[in-house]
């Protein structure tokens, strides 16, 4: 994850460098691993900027995820005497370029290795009981699916949305992956591709569960065929849409004093 964090921020860096108007500090941050989201502000503070962007890459806000972040910068700069102007992106589910870039992902996907007769768009769970209390995850989740079926011109029918990843006894937000996996085959679904659009960079977690275990689940119940698409990572289309994302939110900002946070999880590798 790490090494793909990387690569995405040297593409991410390369075209900043082209756009703007000095050398803009690109750092990486993650809640729960490293390097921290603390040691990467530090770096960003002694490379001398004066106004930070951080870019939690969640494409869909959660207060889990995205609002993590928040917590984590928060606790940092309360450190600081000489605080930096900040800002934050708070969301990208619905960016033009990120769904683009989902959509070449799949199309080249399917290019490669045969389009399925099925597309199920699974996202990573939270608890039920966040929705009831005003979390817009899950409907943050429902549009990126809906725009992706949209630029890959798919009939209601040939695709659908689940959630990943549940843990405990509790309600999680549903269909639950799993369930629906196993339940294709029985409805005459034998095809099936499986994108991830919550995931920025592909994880051990999602890897092991969706590619290898949903995989087992879906052949297990007598499916045929079943595709798994990477995660954007360090792809090109990846890079434009996140460097078109920063140069929309630092208009206004003047071109020396730029630094760049993009934070994330350790479980989905921040870039």
């Amino acid at each position: 994850m790490t090494t793909i964090s990387k690569e995405l921020r040297t593409e991410l860096t390369g075209l900043l460098a082209q756009r703007m108007l000095a050398p803009f500090s690109v750092e990486l941050g993650m809640l729960y691993g490293d390097p921290t989201v603390a040691s990467g502000l530090v770096r960003l503070r002694n490379s001398g900027a004066q106004k930070i962007l951080v870019v939690p890459l969640f494409p869909q806000y959660c207060g889990a995820s995205t609002g993590a972040v928040y917590d984590q910068v928060a606790a940092e700069l309360r450190r600081w005497r000489w605080l930096p102007e900040v800002r934050f992106i708070a969301e990208y589910h619905d960016h033009p370029g990120y769904i683009e870039a989902l959509r070449a992902s799949v199309m080249q996907h399917w290019q490669t290795h045969g389009r399925t007769e099925r597309l199920l768009v699974s996202f990573h769970g939270t608890p039920e009981r966040y929705f009831q209390r005003g979390d817009p995850y899950f409907c943050k989740c429902q549009k990126t699916a809906r725009l992706l079926a949209e630029e890959l011109m798919l009939r209601d029918e040939q695709w659908s949305v689940s959630f990943q990843s549940r843990f405990g006894a509790g309600k999680w937000l549903a269909p639950y992956t799993a369930d629906v996996v196993a339940a294709l085959p029985a409805s005459g679904v034998n095809e099936v591709t499986v994108v991830c659009p919550g995931f920025a960079i592909d994880c051990l977690e999602t890897l092991e569960e969706i590619a290898i275990e949903n995989c087992e689940r879906f052949h297990a119940a007598g499916g045929r065929r079943f595709l798994f698409v990477p995660a954007l990572n360090g792809r090109p289309e990846h890079a434009r849409a996140l460097a078109d994302l920063i140069a929309q939110h630092c208009q206004g900002w003047t071109p020396f004093e730029r630094g760049l946070f993009p934070a994330g999880a350790a479980r989905d590798a921040s870039a």
